[in-house]
């Protein structure tokens, strides 16, 4: 029997939020048929060596790479809060393309942006079924929603299930180096007695952030996601052993 097909929408704070979480998970969807939708609430600017222009043309590069749809909002970075205006342009956009899943932030953490991204996300599912609200589309509740870990906190998180991502890391991290400009500075670290710059830091962290979770379920590599609500199996087929 075929497995169904979903639509999935991923929604972050800022172009490479999705990316940085689950980029892999993104890329074994789309691989494996389903439709995939990425949002951005804000455009990620400003930053040291970027513009609203260069990000713009970065983050379609990278949703390029990860073969998905991309929608970028027109709300602030750094200045992101929950409230009825956002509310309401993110559950029009749930409402528009009526995923079967969201991914969203996981709440905590120390990015002002990715907590309200976080509590944005979970109300907005909500609004997106409200009858008598100035919304386009039909009334839609999505059925799932999911948490990605992008924190900018030292914890170590519990998550519900990782996906084994050890077939597309490297089409996460070409994903990641679309935004070029985020990689600009010439600082550099010591790993191994060798320099490194920021670029390979960043392939690096990814690598061994995957690993960790790989080595939890057996894989060479992983991404980890955790679940508001309790999570229904009708087979174990997909279990790894």
């Amino acid at each position: 029997m075929m497995n169904k097909l979903h639509r999935i929408m991923a929604i972050g704070a800022h172009p490479d939020d999705v990316e940085f979480s689950m980029g892999g998970t993104i890329s074994k969807l789309r691989s494996s048929g389903h439709e995939v939708m990425i949002i951005d609430i804000t455009d990620g600017e400003p930053t040291p060596h970027g513009s609203k222009e260069i990000r713009n043309n970065e983050s379609m590069e990278a949703a390029k790479v990860l073969g998905v749809e991309r929608k970028t909002l027109h709300f602030q970075n750094r200045f992101l809060f929950d409230d009825i205006e956002v509310r309401k342009s993110v559950a029009a956009e749930i409402r528009l393309f009526r995923p079967d899943i969201i991914f969203a932030h996981y709440p905590l953490d120390a990015h002002p942006d990715h907590q309200s991204a976080s509590q944005l996300s979970m109300a907005a599912r909500f609004y997106g079924k409200l009858s008598y609200i100035d919304l386009p589309g039909e009334r839609y509740f999505a059925p799932r929603i999911f948490y990605f870990f992008s924190v900018h906190l030292r914890i170590s998180p519990q998550p519900d299930f990782c996906l084994d991502i050890s077939n597309e890391i490297d089409i996460k991290i070409n994903s990641l180096l679309s935004y070029k400009s985020q990689f600009h500075e010439i600082n550099k670290s010591i790993r191994g007695g060798q320099e490194m710059g920021k670029e390979e830091r960043v392939t690096d962290f990814i690598k061994t952030q995957n690993a960790y979770w790989g080595n939890r379920i057996g894989t060479a590599f992983a991404e980890p996601f955790y679940s508001p609500e309790i999570l229904g199996f009708s087979n174990l087929n997909s279990i790894l052993l």
